[in-house]
């Protein structure tokens, strides 16, 4: 059948129902980035035999009002959901499903307190959990450069500009030093009035709604996401009858973007995946409790989802930059991975011996330092790169932490870099990078105690840092447990 749109609570929706007479289960993805790009998608639900409805959420695309992102999704997929219940096609079955922002939309209906109106199952790919998480990581720096991108594409209008700010920056590269941050919608040459509101503080309060959850969940994520942490937390807080959690060495476009740890092995049909859990969900034919599988990159295999490594201190030789300067004038760069060989240092730099033997990673990886600053404030970024014996450097993890302590005390604290599944080749090398920034990724700390986003005034920042007292901990795998099927582990 061809969809068919309508106005579903107001808004925008296109219908795809399957040949025959139903009623049928319904899928609802709920988007502010065009429901007719779902339009594939819808068609191969509706092979399967379910419903499928895309909507404009509210302000966005062919559906009227004004957007606020992250506000209204709530009511309004609410109203949407009491609408499918309604229709003669429709068993009264729902599944939420969604990515990235509409991932939100969906999980929003996943945890509602009205049984009658909230989805009976929900598939979250690439969470953005709610603008708190997406703006900030959770010790506190800012994500300047993907949140620059998503509001200068998206925010405050109804439609999309994928390359604004590329072609803002072929312009003027610098756009993201000028101060302040706040600053940025003027310098884009366009009205971003929810802008400054992002940077408010406020975590977690989605994931706190997760635990009360009572319907099946299917979290979806990539190594390579910027958002993996918050898809491991949803699949571990969430309070349903069953959470199954599929983890590949993909980007935020999951299997479209795989990463250079990707193995043929680790190619998925996540299209037929989500429909063959979306049945069983539904039909209550999962088992109960937390199951899935996590790729491990660097290899064919995949482990099941509960796997973690023993955490082991790895040897570490001071290269350079004990102390350093973190200069917000000159700050590390997020995107470039080579190292300044020649004048004064801007990070303490180390490396291990060469792995003399294959290292199975898989957790989370964490720094321990001894350092001070001689600013009230100062962020310090650590980053692990793995460098091949033929000489390629690959980021491994990042990690951001933002200490506001007395200047020039020492003291020790931990740096959380994410987590690895990742098996690293013999003869490669780790190096560890420690600094005071990692722009435009992050935002720049100004070192004077001031916001970062509202800040005008930078200082350069006097770093030491304790060589023997750095200590690099991966999660490593002692013996490898038995290879698992992903679909199996999804499905059982």
């Amino acid at each position: 059948m061809t969809p068919t749109t309508a106005a579903v609570a107001g808004l925008a929706t296109d219908v795809h129902l399957p040949d025959g007479d139903g009623p049928f289960p319904a899928v609802l993805v709920r988007t502010p980035y065009d429901r007719r790009r779902h339009r594939a998608e819808l068609r191969g639900w509706a092979r399967r035999g379910f419903a499928a409805l895309a909507q404009d959420v509210r302000g966005r695309h062919a559906s009227p009002g004004e957007w606020h992102p992250y506000r209204d999704e709530a009511a309004d997929g609410v109203a949407t959901v009491r609408w499918i219940r309604r229709q003669p096609w429709s068993d009264g079955r729902v599944v939420a499903a969604g990515g990235s922002y509409a991932a939100h939309c969906a999980l929003v209906l996943g945890t509602g307190a009205d049984p009658e109106a909230r989805a009976d199952a929900v598939v979250a790919a690439v969470p953005a959990l709610g603008a708190a998480e997406t703006a900030r990581e959770p010790s506190g720096p800012e994500r300047l450069l993907a949140r620059a991108a998503w509001w200068a594409a998206h925010g405050d209008r109804p439609d999309s500009d994928e390359a604004a700010l590329e072609r803002a920056l072929a312009a003027d590269p610098a756009l993201l030093t000028h101060l302040p941050l706040t600053g940025l919608p003027e310098r884009l040459g366009r009205d971003l009035p929810s802008w400054p509101g992002l940077w408010r503080r406020g975590r977690g309060r989605l994931l706190a709604d997760a635990e009360r959850a009572g319907v099946p969940l299917l979290a979806v994520g990539g190594h390579h996401d910027h958002f993996t942490e918050d898809t491991v937390a949803l699949w571990r807080r969430w309070g349903g009858p069953s959470a199954r959690l599929l983890l590949g060495p993909w980007g935020h476009a999951l299997g479209s973007a795989p990463g250079a740890d990707a193995d043929p092995a680790h190619r998925v049909n996540l299209g037929d995946l989500y429909a063959r859990w979306a049945r069983r969900a539904l039909d209550g034919d999962l088992a109960p409790g937390r199951h899935g599988a996590v790729a491990l990159g660097g290899s064919p295999r995949w482990l099941p989802a509960d796997t973690e490594g023993v955490p082991r201190t790895q040897d570490l030789q001071l290269l350079r930059g004990a102390r350093f300067t973190a200069d917000p004038a000159r700050p590390v760069r997020s995107g470039d991975l080579t190292v300044p060989a020649d004048g004064p240092p801007d990070r303490c730099l180390l490396v291990t011996p060469p792995l003399p033997r294959p290292l199975d990673v898989v957790g989370p990886v964490r720094v321990r330092l001894r350092a001070a600053a001689d600013t009230p404030s100062a962020d310090w970024a650590a980053r692990l790169v793995a460098l091949t014996p033929e000489g390629r450097a690959e980021r491994l993890a990042v990690g951001v932490v933002r200490r506001d302590r007395p200047v020039g005390e020492r003291a020790g604290f931990t740096v959380e870099l994410g987590r690895l599944s990742r098996r690293l080749a013999a003869g490669v090398r780790l190096r560890l990078e420690i600094a005071g920034h990692h722009f435009p990724a992050h935002a720049r700390n100004p070192h004077t105690g001031d916001d970062p986003v509202t800040a005008v005034r930078l200082l350069a920042s006097r770093r030491e840092v304790d060589p023997a007292a750095v200590a690099l901990r991966l999660p490593v795998l002692t013996a490898l447990p038995a290879p698992t099927d992903p679909a199996k582990e999804i499905l059982r």
